[in-house]
């Protein structure tokens, strides 16, 4: 089923009618000419409401509940799909899926978040906030294909790492640490997908590559618009404001140059309106990314990857007698 945001609201009333004259046109009854014009005027509409997007929509449209997903992305993206489970410590954490695929033949280790449809799902997933037993058992997975000299692509799409009292009590940050640590050391190259939420060290655990891609309609900021209205104004409501200072979208972070390497287009409305035609610009832009660092050797991986995230760090050094 079909859902609309807020802003979308103008879409229904048209999107209602097209689809009831197409279930009413017959060989006897032909609404041709009116479906034409309809769906003529819902593209101009929609045209119109995402060529004015405030950040905040933009926000809404990443945590959009038919997104697509990790799963839908190693669906429509990779072959021959082969999951793996547990971190071979604790449990098993269904906000992280890990596993190996190929890529257009070529073989390579899938991780990403991964949040629910119904309610369910989504309690099954914890609404993609994974414990520190899924990054424990994601850089499981890494160290794998290190070992075997394989390609890792990840997929980030959470609010954050879950930050219940379990998770704190079996280490979560120093899950997330030991991953930032080890993912910079990864002698294999790391191509980074930020799908939806990038939300704090929740998506960073996964997130330390030789390129970092953002969708067109993703965010990616060190905390979600409404954590920071709750903490700079103890007023959670007030997240449009912030994301409007957070600057969070592909479009502001592609501005400063550093943080990420690409935006990738997605289809009119967003990636859920057309998950094939979504998918198939992803792939376009994994395969041109890993073909660009193939003939790297495993050094000079680690070290352009260091080089990446030291350039998003500006030093300036003070002046004798100043503080």
């Amino acid at each position: 089923m079909q859902a609309y945001l807020d802003f979308e609201k103008p879409l229904v009333d048209l999107e209602k009618k097209i689809h009831e004259l197409r279930e009413y046109s017959t060989e006897d009854v032909d609404f041709t000419s009116e479906l034409q014009k309809l769906e003529k005027k819902a593209q101009k509409l929609r045209e119109d409401i995402f060529s004015k997007l405030t950040r905040w929509q933009r926000t809404q449209l990443a945590r959009h509940p038919n997104r697509p997903f990790t799963l839908d992305f190693i669906q429509h993206v990779f072959t021959d799909w082969f999951e793996l489970h547990g971190d071979r410590n604790f449990a098993d954490d269904a906000a992280l899926v890990c596993g190996f695929a190929r890529l257009d033949g070529q073989p390579c280790a899938v991780i990403g978040h991964q949040k629910g449809r119904d309610t369910k799902e989504k309690v099954a997933r914890n609404f993609g906030m994974p414990n520190p037993e899924g990054y424990r058992k994601a850089l499981r997975i890494m160290k794998m294909a290190e070992q075997f000299g394989l390609p890792i692509f990840t997929f980030v799409d959470t609010p954050g790492a879950y930050p219940g009292i379990g998770a704190e009590e079996r280490g979560q940050a120093e899950a997330i640490a030991r991953n930032l640590r080890e993912m910079a050391a990864l002698k294999v190259p790391v191509i980074v997908t930020v799908t939806g939420e990038g939300g704090s060290g929740g998506a960073l655990a996964i997130a330390v590559g030789n390129r970092v891609l953002m969708m067109e309609y993703s965010v990616y900021s060190v905390i979600s618009p409404e954590g920071c209205a709750a903490i700079l104004w103890s007023d959670g409501t007030k997240g449009p404001q912030a994301a409007e200072a957070l600057k969070l979208t592909a479009a502001d972070i592609q501005e400063l140059g550093c943080i990420i390497d690409a935006v990738i287009s997605e289809p009119l409305g967003g990636a859920h309106n057309d998950i094939p035609a979504a998918a198939a610009s992803v792939k376009e832009a994994l395969k041109e990314q890993l073909a660009a660092l193939q003939g790297l050797t495993g050094d000079e991986l680690v070290a352009q990857r260091y080089d990446k995230f030291r350039a998003m760090t500006v030093l300036a050094e003070a002046a004798a007698g100043e503080e």
